[in-house]
């Protein structure tokens, strides 16, 4: 799911557009959070949202799952308005939210983790390949199935969430900072990861602080300020964009 440019180009649209958000906003206690967020994510591609904390990407993201429901604009999935749906008919309709924190239920297994997740009507028949393709992606998980998910390690609750998105059989994932707080050789693996899954047909939304990794890979990406789209293009063509560098990469 590659995003396509949007505001900069007068926001062209093009039939290969998985999702189209425009004009999303959302208030904290009435202190504006995202003021003007908008986006166009075509199939099969990664698309990436960065910006530094505070800007929004989070609200950004939730606001498309459905978790949090937008003051205004419109969000569009296949030509469908899914604007104000709530959260579990979002993921029926194919999207598929990791959340930032992980958030795994502690006190459940994790194979019970993401049978749970796999229940969801549009995944429920292919639960059990499913449940065994996150293990071939996860060795790691299917060596743990037995164990409490908050025994796990921070890296291995991350495989898990994003395991239990996978078993949702989504069309397009949303990783919110699937990086945070990994070692470096856990964060290579996660970014290969994602790779592997756009490969496979997956599109992807990739919210992430980690701007070199994310535009290295990213089709698209769009840079969120103050809850606003400032600044979009080609994920590589940001990398070498002077003041990508200058704000988010710690380079002159």
């Amino acid at each position: 799911m590659t995003a396509t440019p949007g505001e900069q180009n007068g926001g062209n649209q093009t039939d290969e557009a998985l999702l189209r958000v425009s004009g999303l906003a959302y208030d904290y206690a009435g202190v504006s959070a995202v003021s003007n967020c908008s986006l166009e994510l075509r199939r099969g591609k990664i698309a990436a949202l960065i910006g530094g904390n505070g800007a929004g990407k989070s609200t950004s993201v939730k606001m498309i799952a459905g978790a949090l429901r937008s003051r205004s604009g419109s969000i569009m999935l296949d030509g469908r308005d899914i604007g104000g749906l709530p959260a579990h008919k979002v993921v029926e309709l194919g999207v598929a939210l990791v959340p930032e924190g992980r958030l795994v239920f502690q006190h459940l297994t994790v194979r019970e983790n993401l049978i749970l997740s796999g229940h969801v009507r549009r995944a429920r028949e292919k639960c059990s390949q499913s449940l065994e393709r996150v293990f071939e992606l996860f060795p790691r998980l299917k060596e743990r199935q037995t164990q409490f998910a908050g025994s796990l390690s921070g890296g291995e609750q991350q495989m898990l969430a994003i395991g239990r998105g996978l078993m949702t059989m989504p069309r397009l994932l949303i990783l919110d900072e699937p990086s945070l707080g990994l070692s470096p050789i856990l964060v290579g693996q996660i970014f290969e990861l994602v790779r592997k899954l756009n490969a496979e047909g997956i599109s992807v939304l990739l919210v992430e602080q980690n701007v070199h990794h994310t535009l290295a890979i990213a089709d698209y990406a769009y840079v969120l300020e103050k809850g606003r789209v400032v600044q979009e293009g080609e994920g590589r063509r940001l990398l070498n964009d002077p003041k990508v560098k200058e704000a988010y990469l710690g380079l002159v």
